[in-house]
This record gives C-alpha cells, sequence and structure tokens, in this order.
C-alpha cells in the first residue's frame, strides 16, 4: 500500500476532477432521469463520476472503486474508493449550495481518509485515520456534547424515514435542544465541526456515509448503524453519527426503546 499522504493527494485529485465537471453544469437546464430507486440522476453526476475514476485509474489502477452511477470494480483489493459524485442531487437540481462530493477510502473494513467536499461553498473536509480532521487545512472536531436535552439534531428530510423509522426519529429529535432538515452530506461536515451533534438517518448506501464515516471518526465522533454496528459496504443504510460515545449511545436507546413501543 501506498503511505496515507499519497492516498490524500490522491482524494483531491478525484475531487478537484468531480468539481470541474459539476460546478459546469450547477444552475444550468439539465436532463433529469429517474433511477430505478426513484432518485434523480443528471448528466452532472455522470460526467462527475466518470472523471473521479479517471483520476483514480491514472494514480492508483490497481484499487477497487464502489460508485453510485458506474458500478463496481474490484472490490476484491485491498484498497476500495467509494465515491459519490454528487450527494444531494436534488439539492442540486433545484440550485441549492448544500450538496457535496463523498470519498471514502478502504483497507479492509476500516476507513483511512473520508472527504467530503463542498464545491459550491469552498469548503474541503477531510479526515485521515490517525492524523486527525481538518476543513481546508483548518483542524477541526466534533463538540463536547453528552446528552440528548443539550443535542443540535440533523436529517436530510423526513421523506427518507419508512413510518416506523420516522417515529424513532420523531421522539429522539423532539428530546434534543434543536432540529433541523436539509443539508445532505453537509450534516455529517457540521458534526465534525463541532456546531451539530447529532445525524439520524435511513435508507442510505455506501457510498451515502463511508465518506462521512472517515470524516467524523477523524473528528473524535461515532458513528454506526442503528444497532451500534460499525458502518462498511453490507451495512443496512441506518446510521447515527454522534459527537461523543456517551451520546451516541443516549441515541441508540431511544431508537431502539421507540422500535420496541
Amino acid at each position: 500500500m501506498r503511505p496515507l499522504p499519497d492516498l490524500l493527494r490522491t482524494a483531491h485529485a478525484l475531487a478537484d476532477a468531480a468539481a470541474a465537471q459539476s460546478m459546469a453544469y450547477f444552475r444550468t437546464p439539465l436532463d433529469i432521469i429517474t433511477k430505478a430507486d426513484e432518485s434523480p440522476v443528471t448528466l452532472a453526476d455522470r460526467a462527475a463520476e466518470t472523471a473521479m475514476r479517471t483520476a483514480l485509474a491514472a494514480a492508483l489502477p490497481e484499487d477497487g472503486i464502489y460508485g453510485e452511477e458506474h458500478g463496481q470494480e474490484r472490490l476484491e483489493a485491498g484498497r476500495v474508493w467509494v465515491i459519490d459524485p454528487i450527494d444531494g442531487t436534488r439539492s442540486f437540481i433545484t440550485g441549492s449550495p448544500l450538496w457535496g462530493t463523498l470519498i471514502g477510502v478502504l483497507e479492509g473494513d476500516r476507513v483511512v481518509l473520508g472527504m467530503v467536499d463542498m464545491p459550491v461553498l469552498g469548503e474541503r473536509w477531510v479526515g485521515q485515520a490517525g492524523v486527525g480532521a481538518h476543513r481546508n487545512g483548518v483542524a477541526v472536531r466534533v463538540s463536547g456534547c453528552s446528552e440528548i436535552a443539550q443535542a443540535r439534531i440533523v436529517t436530510t428530510s423526513p421523506d427518507i424515514f419508512d413510518a416506523a423509522d420516522w417515529q424513532a426519529f420523531d421522539a429522539l429529535s423532539r428530546r434534543c435542544a434543536m432540529r433541523r432538515f436539509g443539508g445532505d452530506c453537509y450534516g455529517y461536515a457540521q458534526l465534525a465541526g463541532g456546531t451539530i451533534d447529532l445525524v439520524v438517518e435511513t435508507g442510505l448506501q455506501p457510498y451515502d456515509y463511508l465518506g462521512p464515516a472517515g470524516l467524523i471518526e477523524a473528528a473524535g465522533g461515532v458513528i454506526t448503524d442503528w444497532e451500534g454496528r460499525a458502518l462498511g459496504l453490507q451495512s443496512n443504510g441506518r446510521v447515527v453519527a454522534a459527537a461523543t460515545p456517551e451520546l451516541h449511545r443516549q441515541a441508540l436507546a431511544a431508537l431502539a426503546a421507540s422500535a420496541a413501543a
């Protein structure tokens, strides 16, 4: 394996390649296609992922890749790049700046690097195992919040939940000091930066949560599925991210209590 600084340079190259494509399409007329899961995809998503794959093939041709738009290659490789060229396609389509490019680098079952790049905002958030988390080169860290009653919680939209999961989220979030909706992947960056304390979501894919997982863990936070299991390529898409282990345990217990009710 190459050392981590080389991985970081490659991650920056992938994010740069994606941004060159996505920003060229942002706030322009777009052809919107509905995928099998009823989520929208645009020419921008596909062009950005193609550019990321080209950059990765030039830098690390033996690595695997797991992308949203163009599938999976070499998942048996010792290192796999899990990429989402435009996380928050609905935000992109509607002209909102709160969409991003997500990159997670897996070595075995461990995320060694996570990136949340927000091209419109000019913010690039990077987490590296054993190094820490940074926004545009400045160190960031999660808050010290350890109580639900003091927590600021965010999720993308009520629409991502089925009825039972919404009931669980609603019960938990109403115990928090503040709840907010929207932001897609930016909520995870906010958590890493200490301005949000909890993110709870469901219906996600590996390319939605593994990049943020690397960032949040490097920033000192905790991120798992709703049962407290580590996230990986086979996770069920239900995610709880918290600033502290204490807050994480309380959130898991609250979600479990709602499910059992």
